[in-house]
């Protein structure tokens, strides 16, 4: 992949149940229309996550239908609701083999050629912390389980389950009750080590990169503090210290990437994950704070570059409901613009609120917002761009002055690259540097501030520039020194400027100044 890729995450399942709803015809992974996948080229995807396509569990399908809080999310998600529509767990996984439903391995050997052909790559997923209760590991590798007892069983049955003449307890993370659908695997076992290693290298045959479910939960540490004496002293080594390095023995060129929270995201780079989850930006932009994110924007660079930044994925709601308004829009270009990975959600785009269980094969239909749509059309346009994908990234300073109390709503940053697809070198000709500026008011109210950009940019001095916004469609004359003594910028709440900055052609300009 590219540099700070941009990813698409897809619920297989119902994507391809809509797929074919649409066509009036079924669709599997094999037969996804061309034009389906030379859309997504089309956005600039640089990788395709198909969440979901390993065989699920029927007997953690059957606990899951059990439940009745389940079945009152489904029947208000679905109203036409049957239990034809539970396809069960993606993440209570019985074999990590492609399901038959959806085109089996051919089918997604098929998906992975079409991909190529327009220079995306795949993601899969592995679930490392558990599987289904009936895995084959259950009968074939026993060492691998954290057990229990009669008396755990007895005294918590929610936690524990038989399975044939043992008792073992459920996954789970230390925060939340066990998982009631799923077995919990021992970190701390060598043997299940050793199988995780197969396993892992086993999914990245199929694949250009592996996405890692709760990865944090693997850590010596937090492994102990959730299990304590059930699983005994921490090995010597970090069980993904152990994994990732036997699976890139094999895999060189692999791409990992952690779902991780509790601010252990630069742990998990250490050890050898290419990205990780940033749920800190997310939680940030949804509580509205701008002096928050500017913070988090200070972190060191290569930390940034190692992270996921996303407004919606699918164990978060939907973004049009988070974010709604223009505030959507706001958290988007901040998102998505940052150094890093870039995750894009199915139905991101077209403003779906619904936020659909991952149990169900199939989502109701809803109406696009055809102007959020051709929004995130235009907006993707820039980001696909070079200069913010193998280009330089800096975070700009901005102020106020007397009287003015909003300036600090208001964040910016700014890239500069090559106009092709090449690597910045170290030295830029003028002439082929293409910069961004883009500013953002992530406040409820009109701000005005001042913003300066980065002093590297310091050769623009003396320069006159043209600062166009495709987004929206406006354009503006300004002096280089204006940009480095701090331009001046009004926007009105949740809104954007995403300058491309290039030398003025001394034109007239008849589009309305920003």
């Amino acid at each position: 992949m590219t540099a700070n890729p941009l990813i698409y995450e897809i619920d297989t399942w119902p994507w391809l149940e809509r797929l074919g709803r649409r066509g009036d015809r079924p669709v599997q992974l094999a037969t996804v229309p061309a034009a389906t996948w030379d859309g997504l080229a089309e956005l600039g995807v640089d990788a395709v996550w198909l969440m979901g396509v390993w065989r699920r569990s029927p007997a953690g399908t059957a606990i899951a239908v059990a439940d009745p809080r389940h079945l009152a999310e489904f029947r208000r998600v679905l109203p036409d609701f049957e239990m034809g529509d539970v396809a069960g767990s993606p993440y209570c996984v019985r074999e990590y083999v492609v399901d038959d439903r959806l085109g089996g391995p051919a089918g997604l050997a098929a998906a992975r050629r079409a991909l190529a052909d327009r220079g995306m790559g795949l993601i899969l997923d592995f679930v490392p912390n558990h599987v289904a209760p009936d895995h084959p590991w259950i009968a074939e590798h026993p060492d691998v389980f954290v057990a229990g007892s009669d008396d755990d069983l007895a005294r918590d049955p929610r936690s524990f389950v038989r399975l044939g003449d043992r008792v073992l307890a459920c996954g789970r993370d230390p925060y939340f009750p066990a998982w009631s659908d799923v077995v919990q695997l021992d970190a701390f076992s060598p043997a299940l080590r050793r199988a995780a290693i197969e396993t892992l290298s086993g999914i990245l045959d199929q694949c250009d990169a592996v996405r890692c479910d709760m990865a944090m939960l693997l850590l010596n540490d937090v492994f102990a503090r959730t299990w304590g004496d059930r699983v005994g002293p921490a090995p010597a080594t970090e069980y993904w210290a152990d994994v990732i390095g036997a699976v890139r023995t094999v895999h060189p060129g692999a791409i990992l990437i952690a779902e991780a929270y509790w601010d252990l995201e630069w742990r998990l780079q250490q050890l050898g994950f290419d990205y990780c989850y940033d749920k800190r930006l997310y939680d940030r932009l949804a509580n509205g704070d701008a002096e928050s994110v500017r913070l988090h924007l200070c972190a060191d660079l290569a930390y940034q570059q190692g992270l996921v930044r996303f407004i919606e994925n699918h164990d978060e709601p939907r973004a049009a409901s988070t974010f709604p308004g223009g505030r959507a829009r706001a958290a988007a270009v901040v998102a998505l613009t940052q150094p890093g990975a870039r995750l894009v959600h199915d139905g991101q785009l077209e403003g779906r609120r619904v936020f659909v269980p991952v149990f169900l094969g199939r989502g109701p239909e809803e109406p696009p917002d055809q102007d959020l749509e051709r929004w995130y059309r235009a907006f993707l346009r820039v980001v696909r761009d070079p200069a913010l994908h193998a280009g330089r990234w800096q975070l700009c300073e901005r102020w106020g002055w007397p009287g003015n109390d909003r300036w600090s709503q208001i964040v910016a940053w700014g890239w500069e690259g090559l106009s092709s697809d090449d690597t910045a070198p170290a030295v830029m000709a003028p002439a082929d540097v293409h910069r961004w500026l883009i500013v953002v008011n992530l406040g409820a109210d009109t701000a005005s501030a001042r913003v300066a950009v980065p002093p590297s940019w310091g050769e623009l001095r003396g320069d006159s520039l043209r600062l166009e916004d495709p987004v929206h469609d406006t354009a503006c004359d300004r002096s280089g020194d204006e940009l480095l003594d701090g331009l001046y910028v009004q926007l009105d709440p949740w809104a954007s400027h995403l300058f491309s900055i290039r030398p003025a052609t001394g034109e007239p300009d008849r589009r309305e100044e920003p």
